[in-house]
């Protein structure tokens, strides 16, 4: 999925609440991914426990490298939608005013995928 898009957040939401019962019974993560002048951004999730109450956050800055944090469903539930509704690209913000034509993405890839990432 392109952030932005023309989805409605109540499309959103329902969309977040599959990918995160997805993410629980599958060996699946998500992934939202924003480019800038500075560089790639990742953010990944991933469930750390069999009933989906828990996820792995990691988030990749070119600059900085990897951080992990755990978090609850709602949290990541929260973020997800916060940033799957946004009406403008983080790549075009970060870019210092110039022409960006690349959108954010989100997708739900293998795990074994967004380790090797």
């Amino acid at each position: 999925m392109q952030v932005p898009n023309s989805r409605s957040r109540v499309s959103i939401v329902s969309f977040v609440e599959c990918v995160l019962v997805e993410l629980t019974h599958e060996s699946l993560g998500a992934e939202y991914l924003s480019s800038n002048v500075w560089g790639v951004k990742r953010t990944q999730f991933i469930a750390d426990d069999d009933v989906g109450e828990t996820f792995l956050k990691r988030h990749y800055d070119e600059r900085l490298g990897w951080h992990k944090t755990m978090m609850s469903r709602e949290e990541v539930r929260s973020e997800l939608v916060d940033r799957l509704t946004r009406t403008t690209s983080l790549s075009g913000e970060r870019n210092r005013g110039e022409a960006d034509d690349e959108f954010d993405r989100f997708s739900v890839k293998l795990v074994g995928q967004l380790w090797s990432a």
